[in-house]
């Protein structure tokens, strides 16, 4: 049975930093695909990132990149999310997603059928 148990969110001024937590049991941080998403009030929940780490790859949406940073922790099968210069827009319930083996082609297609966590809000207050 695959859990995924996110943390870290919280209330933010923009320009700031905060660090989610993925903390997964049943899959493997190291050799699976794991992503964030997120989703808005009235909007469609869309990828964030993603990382294969066999493969050394990492994955961002457009509007995160060079902010967000995402990682792993084999030791801990631990993912994270970590977001500096944040903004308003990127106020959203944080989603923690897995699914076995590749990322693939397209991560958010194989992320949004795999394994979701129950979200950790972030609100960024301007």
């Amino acid at each position: 049975q695959v859990q995924l148990v996110e943390s870290g969110g919280g209330s933010v001024q923009a320009g700031g930093s905060r660090r989610l937590s993925c903390a997964a049991s049943g899959i493997t941080s190291d050799s699976d695909c794991m992503g964030w998403f997120r989703q808005a009030p009235g909007k469609q929940r869309g990828g964030v990132a993603a990382i294969y780490t066999p493969a050394g790859s990492t994955y961002y949406t457009d509007s995160v990149k060079g902010r967000f940073t995402i990682s792993q922790d084999s030791a801990k099968n631990t993912v994270y999310l970590q977001m500096n210069s944040l903004k308003p827009e990127d106020t959203a319930m944080y989603y923690c997603a897995a699914e076995r083996g590749t990322c693939g082609g397209n991560w958010r297609r194989v992320l949004y059928l795999g394994y979701w966590g129950q979200g950790t809000q972030v609100t960024v207050s301007s």
